[in-house]
């Protein structure tokens, strides 16, 4: 269904293909198409500028995880904003502690494999979230 949605271009997302299957993909666009967030009255709040563009959801084929798509997901939609222009763009990764998370609420990757595609924390943003920037 995202595949579809994507080549009718009703949604921008990179996507990762296992053969003519969609196993991963990372969702972004504009603040516009893209308003609401996790977090969204505190975001606003504290927001200190408006990205030109957002990551807001990278998700994996449970039968895929662990094996890396999901930094081939955000790498893809890093390279998609770069052709269109670029800009500064935003991710909210959470904040994985000790304790294990389920991975239904890891909907946005974590906050280390932002930080190694080069995104720079901005601040926290409700309960295990993070605010990530990074200009491309």
């Amino acid at each position: 269904m995202k595949k579809q949605l994507v080549e009718t271009g009703q949604a921008h997302a990179a996507l990762v293909m296992v053969g003519d299957e969609a196993v991963a993909w990372a969702e972004y666009g504009t603040p516009d198409e893209l308003p609401n967030i996790h977090h969204g009255k505190q975001y606003l709040a504290e927001a200190d500028a408006i990205p030109d563009y957002r990551i807001t959801c990278i998700f994996v084929d449970k039968r895929y995880r662990r094996q890396g798509y999901a930094k081939v997901a955000l790498a893809g939609a890093l390279d998609l904003i770069a052709a269109q222009g670029g800009g500064v763009v935003e991710g909210y990764p959470h904040e994985v502690g000790e304790k294990r998370m389920s991975n239904s609420f890891v909907y946005n990757g974590t906050r280390t494999m932002y930080e190694q595609a080069g995104f720079e924390f901005i601040r926290s943003k409700g309960l295990r979230n993070t605010v990530m920037r990074r200009t491309i």
